[in-house]
């Protein structure tokens, strides 16, 4: 092998991007999350912004994002806005390390969404079936797992969704907003 060749793969553009797709949770909720992922020790608190996810972190080849971007354009002009409420806490334990903050209006919207994105260039299967949930704790010790259960049971957040957008991961482990979709679909 030449090593002249070797080299030049390595400091080509990557063939791959890692992309999810979600449903963010503003402000002010946006922060309090955050702060209670940190407090708890989640080393994904600030690489990870609140949300819902209707897509999990996908691999995809760099040369699919024209029709990826085409993709979600049409799934974001086929779904109309619609209200969230975030409303308590729940856990995935045993099965997942893992507390979310409770989905308690927006589920079936949610489920659409999720359902449309995962077609075409986005198509994939789950290896759970899906829950949408706002993630407040994941792999932390389980007295910290009992704080923020305890802690965010009572929360009560309620906004209006109005799009979604697909984040791209960084080579730095983190995630950076590539693009946002509006919702402009016909109310049902």
């Amino acid at each position: 092998m030449n090593d002249d060749t070797f080299v030049g793969r390595l400091a080509g553009p990557p063939e791959t991007a890692v992309l999810g797709v979600i449903v963010p949770v503003p402000e002010p909720w946006a922060a309090l999350l955050v702060d209670w992922r940190t407090k708890v020790g989640d080393p994904q608190a600030t690489l990870v912004p609140p949300h819902v996810t209707l897509l999990p972190p996908t691999e995809v080849p760099v040369g699919d994002r024209a029709a990826i971007g085409e993709h979600l354009e049409a799934v974001a002009a086929a779904h109309p806005p619609f209200d969230m409420h975030l409303s308590g806490t729940g856990t995935f334990r045993p099965v997942s390390d893992v507390v979310f903050v409770a989905v308690a209006r927006g589920i079936g919207n949610c489920e659409l969404l999720a359902d449309d994105v995962r077609r075409g260039p986005l198509a994939r299967s789950l290896s759970f079936p899906y829950h949408p949930h706002v993630t407040v704790a994941h792999d932390v010790a389980p007295d910290m797992q009992e704080l923020v259960y305890h802690g965010l049971q009572d929360l009560s957040a309620e906004f209006r969704v109005e799009h979604f957008t697909e984040f791209e991961q960084t080579t730095a482990g983190g995630w950076a907003v590539a693009r946002e979709y509006r919702l402009t679909g016909p109310e049902h």
